[in-house]
């Protein structure tokens, strides 16, 4: 297997790590949160010798890409990725993307209905999982007593016990997300539900059966709430799917993406 060559360049202000490869009609990738342009590479060069052009981004944050001065809500990473199609003179594009890369993907084609031909999304995160009850009781009292020692003035107590709830209950995305982790937790917190009503254009949503992070119930939901989109759940799989399921995923959207020109 190659490796992809990634170079960086200045878009809206940020160095941005990206690869291309092959020739043919333009399709743009989207990466998972942690992801990066070696995310999609499977794909990429599964796609390029079927007459495609795949464009790959480091997002914002993650790979060869700059850190966001401030932290970012999804609609900024869809203002970075509309703003890498106007520098790459790309005008209307199919979009792939998985997990959080879905999330642009939903804000990109509901804000640029224009610009965004098709989607497909693999295991697309956007739908925010309601709290167990515990999860809200246990968050509840956090805050409470992390507003308590602020107000007594017993920062360092108050920071020891974040620290400590954060290694017992966090996420390991929010543990690991460093510079990035108000992004995260903005990210997180925004249902996009609006946005998947907006969408207009064609849109495959590709779902691992056993998909823990990003639960079949959201799929289900997004196929409901975008107008014209279809699932197809690969059984056994989890949220990986498109590269547990290559072959099946590269069949898919080849076949969804060179049926364009004839819908």
């Amino acid at each position: 297997m190659s490796e992809p060559q990634v170079t960086t360049r200045s878009i809206a202000g940020l160095q941005i790590g990206s690869s291309v490869v092959g020739e043919g009609p333009p399709v743009v990738a989207l990466h998972g949160w942690g992801g990066s342009v070696q995310s999609f590479w499977p794909v990429a060069e599964r796609l390029a010798p079927l007459g495609y052009q795949v464009h790959l981004l480091d997002l914002p944050g993650f790979g060869q890409s700059e850190v966001p001065p401030q932290a970012w809500g999804v609609a900024d990473y869809a203002r970075l990725v509309l703003a890498y199609l106007i520098e790459a003179g790309l005008e209307r594009v199919p979009v792939l993307g998985h997990s959080f890369g879905g999330r642009i993907a939903l804000v990109l084609a509901a804000e640029q209905p224009e610009r965004v031909s098709r989607m497909v999304l693999a295991d697309s995160a956007g739908l925010r999982t309601p709290p167990t009850l515990g999860q809200a009781t246990r968050h509840t009292l956090a805050r409470t007593a992390q507003q308590s020692l602020t107000a007594l003035g017993l920062s360092g107590l108050r920071d020891r016990l974040q620290a400590r709830y954060a290694a017992r209950y966090a996420s390991e995305d929010y543990r690991s997300a460093g510079p990035l982790r108000e992004t995260f937790l903005r990210v997180i917190g925004e249902d996009l539900t609006p946005y998947a009503q907006r969408i207009t254009c064609p849109t495959v949503l590709i779902w691992g059966a056993n998909d823990t992070d990003t639960p079949l119930w959201q799929g289900r939901k997004l196929e409901q709430l975008i107008p014209d989109a279809g699932l197809i759940v690969f059984e056994g799989a989890g949220h990986f799917a498109y590269l547990e399921r290559l072959n099946d995923y590269i069949r898919i959207v080849d076949h969804f993406l060179s049926s364009e020109g004839r819908a």
